[in-house]
């Protein structure tokens, strides 16, 4: 385990700086891929422990079979919507997760995502937490996503590029690593938006657990500490 201690300065300069050159590199990522807010909040759920082809196998079947809306999620049993969702694995685990949120939907807000964008965001993201199967990825997921809140996703692919920056450890606990970007950035949706999905594109790119730092718009400032 590393434990370097930066000025305060370092982190000040070097968050905005990543951003500058990841844009740069990559441009806009036009993410988080979705025609409606309930479909980024459904893809948000079923993304976790997948891929995001996985999840849009799983999508393309439940627009397919007329279940990609909240009155239609609530009026599938669970088994038969186990099914329809078997592309993006755990599929069992997921259809409970799903009916959960569901629950959670119709009970506080009658099934309306428009009363629920209204509720202020902190107390939107203690709700969600409180839904059994909603962690605090996919918690910031929906309300970035699908609500347009301004709250910073953290995910392994940030926690891995900026443990290599020298920001943060390996281990550094979510609520750590999401103050860091809170602290050194404006709180604006658009480039919350892009930067969350400019670091998924890095990390799937060139920092890799086995990292591929041969073109990395980032080589320079990082310290490789693997």
């Amino acid at each position: 385990m590393f434990n370097i201690k930066h000025p305060k300065s370092y982190s000040q300069k070097t968050v905005p700086l990543v951003y500058e050159r990841l844009s740069r590199k990559f441009g806009p990522q036009h993410w988080w891929p979705g025609q409606t807010r309930f479909e980024v909040i459904i893809g948000a759920i079923l993304t976790q422990n997948t891929n995001w082809g996985n999840v849009e196998r799983a999508i393309a079947q439940l627009k397919k079979n007329r279940v990609l809306t909240p009155l239609g999620m609530k009026a599938v049993s669970q088994r038969r919507l186990a099914t329809l969702i078997k592309p993006s694995g755990y599929f069992n685990v997921k259809a409970k997760r799903l009916k959960n949120f569901i629950q959670f939907l119709f009970k506080d807000y009658d099934g309306d995502l428009n009363k629920m964008a209204k509720q202020p965001w902190t107390v939107l993201r203690q709700e969600l937490l409180n839904v059994n199967g909603i962690g605090p990825e996919t918690a910031d997921s929906i309300l970035l996503y699908a609500f347009d809140k301004p709250v910073f996703v953290v995910d392994a692919y940030t926690k891995r590029i900026f443990s290599r920056l020298g920001l943060t450890k390996k281990d550094v606990e979510y609520s750590v690593l999401q103050e860091l970007f809170a602290r050194n950035l404006k709180a604006d949706v658009s480039m919350f938006n892009e930067y969350h999905a400019l670091l998924v594109r890095l990390g799937k790119e060139h920092c890799r657990p086995r990292p591929r730092c041969l073109g990395c718009p980032l080589d320079q400032i990082c310290f490789k500490i693997l």
